[in-house]
């Protein structure tokens, strides 16, 4: 039941929803994560400065040239968390890791390599009531298909209808669409898909993006000040305290930026945004903040020079906590045809 990526909300609305419940998982399914992520040097030094790691194999690439690696080799932590946060599509209900029977390093990792996560479910128990317990072999593999890593390891996932989201009331039924299954099956793998071809968005439909984004303080001094905005409102401790009672205010292209990025998850077969129109910002929004964003598609047509594509017209909107509306804009986005010459097989993707 819960192979499908959106439950159903309202006549022509959708709420995204990540993850299988217990009651799904069985031993020998396999799964490919995605997407991957090219790792950097400059993740690696911020990893280990970070974390005062003293391991200077990590970001002194004078030494590194010294040992056998010849280069800085990635920090293994990083490895590890990525391998964990890849696979949150599929596991994006558990309760939390009990435990890792062996966390294995069995191959280097570089700056520039770019890492992708695979898993296989090993085992599956009762844990109680509310939740089942089930043996993930996670491992991390590169682009070229090397593994680098294996964890072995206990989840507890949720039973179907007692994830806390559900708590309030029964949630809606998956709408088991094939334009909304959450794998494609390939040589024995449940590969995971993300967004819409131009072929599945129908005028009308409104989908309600998972999940939701809090904002902090620290992202809305850090975001102004790398964008040279010298507006005290954003990171002037004192202004702030005198003329905004404390609250710091998240810059409104941030805002844009991180509503925008909420839509992906649905509008992930996008070949290029074409722009914003009518943005309106009605209420500011602070640190502490949560948003929820949610898109109408409104037209789609051909494109009349890229016969392999076509443009999706989508009003999408931000909504605080407190369900006051603090962000809304059209954008047209080129979207790629299922039939079309496309990337996704030839990088591994669904």
């Amino acid at each position: 039941m819960s192979f499908y990526a959106y439950l159903r909300a309202g006549e022509a609305r959708y709420q995204e929803r990540f993850g299988l419940d217990f009651e799904e998982f069985k031993a020998g399914q396999r799964f490919k994560h995605r997407p991957g992520v090219t790792l950097s040097q400059q993740d690696n030094a911020d990893e280990a400065l970070d974390t005062l790691n003293y391991a200077m194999l990590h970001y002194d690439a004078h030494y590194a040239a010294q040992t056998s690696w010849q280069k800085p080799l990635m920090v293994s932590t990083i490895t590890l968390q990525r391998v964990i946060g890849f696979a949150s599509r599929t596991f994006g209900r558990k309760k939390a890791i009990l435990g890792f029977k062996e966390i294995a390093l069995t191959g280097p990792v570089f700056g520039g390599d770019t890492l992708y996560s695979e898993s296989e479910i090993a085992a599956v128990r009762e844990g109680g009531v509310q939740h089942g317990v089930v043996t993930v072999v996670s491992r991390g593999v590169t682009a070229g298909g090397n593994e680098v890593a294996k964890l072995t390891y206990d989840v507890a996932v949720y039973k179907r209808g007692r994830h806390p989201d559900e708590s309030e009331g029964a949630a809606g039924a998956p709408v088991e669409e094939e334009r909304f299954r959450l794998y494609d099956e390939k040589d024995g793998w449940l590969v995971e898909k993300y967004g819409l071809f131009y072929e599945d968005a129908q005028p009308g439909e409104t989908f309600v993006h998972f999940p939701r984004r809090t904002y902090y303080r620290d992202e809305a001094v850090e975001h102004a000040l790398r964008s040279l905005d010298a507006n005290p409102q954003f990171h002037d401790q004192s202004w702030i305290e005198r003329h905004q009672d404390g609250r710091h205010r998240i810059q409104e292209p941030w805002l844009i930026t991180a509503a925008t990025a909420c839509t992906t998850r649905t509008f992930g077969r996008v070949v290029a945004n074409l722009g914003w129109t009518d943005i309106k910002l009605p209420v500011p929004v602070y640190a502490g903040d949560t948003t929820e964003a949610e898109s109408t598609i409104v037209d789609k047509r051909e494109s009349k020079s890229r016969p392999n594509e076509g443009i999706l017209t989508v009003d999408t909107r931000a909504y605080n906590q407190r369900r006051e509306l603090v962000l809304s804009y059209r954008r047209n986005l080129l979207v790629y045809k299922r039939a079309a010459e496309t990337p996704y097989a030839k990088a591994g993707y669904a």
